[in-house]
């Protein structure tokens, strides 16, 4: 029973996390029956598992045009955004970005490092011209942190521009490319100092992410121990999440042209609440699967959970800030707490079919009529 209702479910959250590839999971599987030893160890079974972390360390090493060298695994996009930022000698970002780096920000500010708050438009889109502005005075060698694409919203923020600014001024750009991954070419974000990626959101498996650092020194860690990741982030590496990641990696490497097909579904979705709900972020240049819609009249958790026993499973927010009663950050910092609190993000993904798209409209605009 537990199976059938899960087959029925509609998955319309794939900004929070992404259904693993069957082929990541053989990779997973095989790994841990062949390289399951420490990668650390300098005997056969030891060179083995490190062999398939190098070998994801040089697909990441590519795709940034990087050195490999210059990678760093960590546990996911959370940990790579606090390991590039920690230790900023200044910071420039603004409240519309992922809260792995707004907490970072604000621990900064809490012991005297200078932080500063960047505007944010109603399209919820970051001006150059204000990073530009905002670099004015700030210590040398401060960093810009940026998202390639919103998590809730899907806008997608000009990093050439920054990274040419930051560039001219001195200063560092962090770009977080986790929801943009897979989805953007990765010319978009690579020009930054530092990368950080996720493999939970392409596919792969939860546990591991990476940091990418181009022309530029190691971040200081923040953990103590080994030698491991050039002592940077020390622990004992996965192989099988490094397997996962590999396999992730190279599908996602087609993936901005299976997500552009999305457009269509998403625009279609959009039309149908045309007039139960305002498009927040619409103006911008946005993702292909990601709407994020305000419902007058509900606020976004009790909608989300209204459609969940529906069978239709889409979020009010980051998936970090999930459980929470506090609305959406980002729509509060673009359009203010009104639209915060009704905001709803549907996200689709690759599998999602018009089928589906179809019955979600129906069963949205069921529960939201019915209260009307």
């Amino acid at each position: 029973m537990g199976n059938s209702a899960a087959a029925a479910e509609i998955y319309l959250d794939w900004n929070a996390t992404t259904p693993p590839l069957p082929e990541v999971l053989r990779a997973m599987e095989q790994a841990l029956r062949q390289n399951w030893a420490n990668p650390a160890s300098v005997h056969g079974a030891g060179r083995r598992a490190r062999a398939a972390l190098e070998d994801t360390r040089e697909a990441i090493g590519a795709l940034l045009d990087c050195s490999p060298r210059d990678v760093v695994f960590t546990g996911g996009g959370t940990e790579a955004n606090n390991l590039a930022l920690h230790a900023a000698p200044g910071l420039i970002t603004s409240r519309i970005e992922h809260p792995s780096v707004v907490q970072v920000a604000l621990q900064l500010a809490a012991r005297g490092t200078p932080v500063r708050w960047l505007p944010v438009a109603r399209d919820g889109r970051i001006d150059p011209q204000a990073v530009e502005q905002a670099l004015v005075g700030m210590p040398a060698g401060s960093w810009v942190a940026l998202m390639a694409a919103n998590h809730e919203t899907g806008v997608i923020q000009p990093i050439r521009e920054v990274s040419e600014i930051a560039t001219r001024a001195g200063a560092l750009l962090h770009v977080d490319a986790v929801q943009a991954l897979g989805k953007l070419p990765p010319e978009v974000f690579r020009s930054a100092t530092t990368v950080a990626l996720t493999a939970h959101k392409i596919r792969g498996p939860k546990g591991i992410g990476a940091l990418a650092f181009r022309h530029a020194k190691p971040p200081a860690p923040f953990l103590r121990g080994g030698a491991q990741e050039r002592g940077v982030r020390p622990g004992t590496q996965d192989a099988a999440l490094a397997s996962g990641f590999l396999v992730a990696l190279q599908h996602a490497a087609s993936g901005p042209e299976r997500h552009g097909a999305l457009a269509v579904l998403r625009d279609q979705l959009e039309l149908a609440f045309a007039g139960l709900a305002e498009v927040n972020g619409a103006r911008a240049a946005r993702l292909a699967h990601v709407s994020n819609l305000s419902f007058k009249g509900w606020r976004g958790a009790e909608l989300a959970a209204a459609l969940d026993l529906e069978g239709v499973l889409v979020s009010s927010g980051s998936a970090c800030s999930a459980g929470t009663s506090e609305p959406s950050a980002v729509i509060a910092a673009m359009l203010g707490q009104e639209r915060a609190e009704s905001a709803l993000r549907f996200s689709l993904g690759e599998t999602t079919t018009a089928e589906q798209v179809a019955r979600a409209i129906a069963v949205v605009e069921r529960v939201v009529t019915r209260r009307s």
